[in-house]
């Protein structure tokens, strides 16, 4: 019987896999709803007397997203009020959803890679991720690869989707 090879484990593909940059932590919302009034309307004085009683000790060293899941008209002081609540614990503060938070955690992350190690070499983005990737983080790492990769492919190994080829000079 003929030795099974692995091709994939012998080639020289360089795989990029983004959940290695996926930074460690809780990463979480805060509705602001929660503070409204029927989860619509906000009254100033009782808006801050809740924020002011909320244990904002629970988000330590957390990745944290500020939203509102009710089409509430919300003033744009509100979110900055939470953020402020949220600064002494919080790692991270955004106003949008998870996806934004990730996003931007991503965009913080990936131009601090060093992308020489993929000259010339072939890349494969890995796909099929665990954690939440966002798409916008794709893209990023897309655009700093480039540059430096030979050629770049999305998925897995066994059946990538070629993206990029570097033009021969």
């Amino acid at each position: 019987m003929d030795e099974i090879i692995n091709k994939v484990a012998n080639s020289v593909l360089e795989v990029f896999d983004l959940e290695d940059y996926y930074p460690e932590g809780i990463h979480v919302q805060i509705d602001i709803s929660q503070w409204l009034l029927e989860g619509f309307l906000l009254k100033e004085k009782d808006f801050r007397e809740q924020l002011k009683n909320h244990d904002w000790s629970q988000y330590q060293d957390q990745y944290v997203a500020i939203y509102c899941s009710t089409y509430a008209i919300i003033p744009t002081w509100a979110s900055i009020l939470v953020a402020i609540q949220l600064a002494p614990f919080a790692k991270k503060i955004i106003n949008g959803s998870l996806e934004d938070l990730n996003a931007s955690l991503y965009e913080e992350l990936l131009p601090k890679i060093d992308y020489s190690i993929y000259k010339n070499k072939p890349v494969i983005i890995k796909g099929c991720s665990r954690k939440p990737v966002p798409m916008r983080a794709y893209v990023l790492a897309v655009h700093y690869l480039q540059p430096f990769a030979k050629s770049i492919m999305y998925g897995e190994a066994c059946s990538a989707v070629p993206l990029y080829k570097a033009h021969k000079k």
